[in-house]
């Protein structure tokens, strides 16, 4: 059976962290572009993901969604690109992929969406805590290794690199310098350059549209 992969995207949505990692695996992947609004809320979008979100992958007719999982599932999908984690390597991968897609995602929505902190006699329903604790949570993690699973970059590089670098750039995390350092590292690939000019060129593609 011919390998088919699908990508659903928007160029102004985390569909830019998928975009990383399918120029990560280097294989042909076919874009469909959904507009937010009535496009993302149509009925035949709902059918591929019932949230009227980006991104989607669909790969030989299985529907992959949320974008920690999209970027696990083709490391494994696609082992010779070598972005699996080794056994090794397999606990941090892990461990450090839903920390930053579980605890660290709900303290930066709740600082820059709801103002701010659960109130203290809450923080320990929240799963999270805090934003502090969270964030010196992840220093940790970006400060063990060179890479957060390890001496090596992985799939969990992709998603937690791009967490890190929106971060840093929209003021949604604390510009310390050890989340500078590792999304300089991690950025620092032919793949990221690649998926970042192809989604710039969609995003003045579609503005003009």
């Amino acid at each position: 059976m011919t390998d088919q992969l699908v990508f659903y995207t928007n160029p102004q949505s985390r569909g830019r962290i998928v975009r990383w990692m399918l120029e990560e695996i280097g294989q042909p992947y076919k874009v469909e572009v959904v507009e937010y609004g009535a496009g993302m809320k149509s009925a035949t979008f709902h059918a591929i993901n019932p949230m009227g979100k980006v991104p989607v992958v669909v790969h030989n007719g299985q529907v992959v969604t949320e974008t920690a999982a999209i970027c696990a599932y083709l490391a494994e999908a696609y082992p010779e690109a070598g972005l699996a984690p080794t056994r090794e390597e397999r606990a941090a991968y892990y461990r450090w992929l839903f920390f930053t897609a579980g605890p660290i995602e709900a303290a930066l929505t709740n600082r820059s969406i709801f103002g701010g902190d659960p109130a203290p006699e809450k923080q320990r329903m929240a799963g999270y805590g805090n934003y502090g604790l969270a964030l010196d949570a992840l220093s940790r993690g970006v400060t063990d290794n060179p890479y957060i699973a390890g001496k090596r970059f992985t799939a969990a590089d992709v998603y937690v690199g791009a967490q890190v670098g929106w971060g840093l750039q929209f003021g949604t995390i604390e510009k310390r310098q050890e989340f500078i350092d590792y999304f300089a590292r991690v950025s620092d690939r032919k793949a990221f350059r690649r998926a970042t000019e192809l989604d710039e060129a969609l995003a003045a593609e579609t503005s003009d549209a």
